[in-house]
């Protein structure tokens, strides 16, 4: 079993990203600003702001995987992008993987497309985050630590905290490209989205690209 990081680890995705991988045993560390609300057995919970490098260097020491579920909001507002850049040159050192949680809209809507986040089709309310999660994400295609084996993964347009759905153990894998249903639509639950995670950190198919997980 690996020792997971998780950065992010009391949020919607983070904490469903922890269940899943404590239920597979791994051994599971989530760092995060507050303590969990209902915490895991056997997850170790540590606090801090990630804005502190000893709080990044300690997060980063000693795992085998680093899951990167944090959001530009908040004192991150807008420094996220610093944040993950350090966190990835730490992980490079170390010779930890680094998974990179995405949005919806770090995705295309077509094969060579720009991403979503940079059109004129995101909620305004959404829009600064959405770019900047693209940003991050486009950072790391140009300019990742030599030798830092990472993936970013994406959901479908309907996930979320307003969203949960249940877990089916059945979806889709793409790539950076949004996957969509006959029926037009576009969604993941949050326990199948975190199944779709630890699956890539239990069986590494995606190495320094971006993929996508839908119904």
């Amino acid at each position: 079993m690996s020792t997971i990081t998780v950065l992010g680890g009391t949020g919607y995705t983070g904490a469903n990203i922890v269940r899943e991988a404590a239920a597979r045993g791994h051994e599971v560390v989530s760092f995060s600003r507050n303590a969990p609300q209902d915490a895991v057995p056997g997850v170790r919970y540590e606090t801090g702001s990630l804005l502190d490098d000893s709080v990044r260097e300690r997060a980063v020491a000693g795992a085998d995987v680093v899951i990167a579920a944090l959001a530009p909001r908040g004192e991150l507002e807008t420094g996220l992008d610093a944040v993950y850049r350090r966190v990835a040159e730490l992980a490079a050192a170390s010779g930890a993987r680094l998974g990179v949680i995405g949005g919806y809209s770090s995705l295309r809507m077509t094969e060579g497309a720009p991403r979503i986040a940079y059109g004129d089709d995101v909620y305004p309310e959404y829009a600064a985050e959405s770019r900047a999660m693209a940003e991050i994400l486009d950072e790391l295609v140009e300019s990742a630590p030599e030798g830092l084996d990472w993936f970013s993964v994406s959901p479908g347009a309907g996930y979320g905290s307003y969203a949960p759905g249940e877990a089916t153990g059945v979806f889709r894998i793409g790539g950076d490209v949004a996957l969509f249903d006959e029926a037009g639509q576009s969604a993941i639950s949050g326990a199948d989205f975190a199944t779709a995670v630890l699956d890539e950190v239990d069986s590494p198919a995606h190495h320094r690209t971006q993929f996508s997980v839908a119904y």
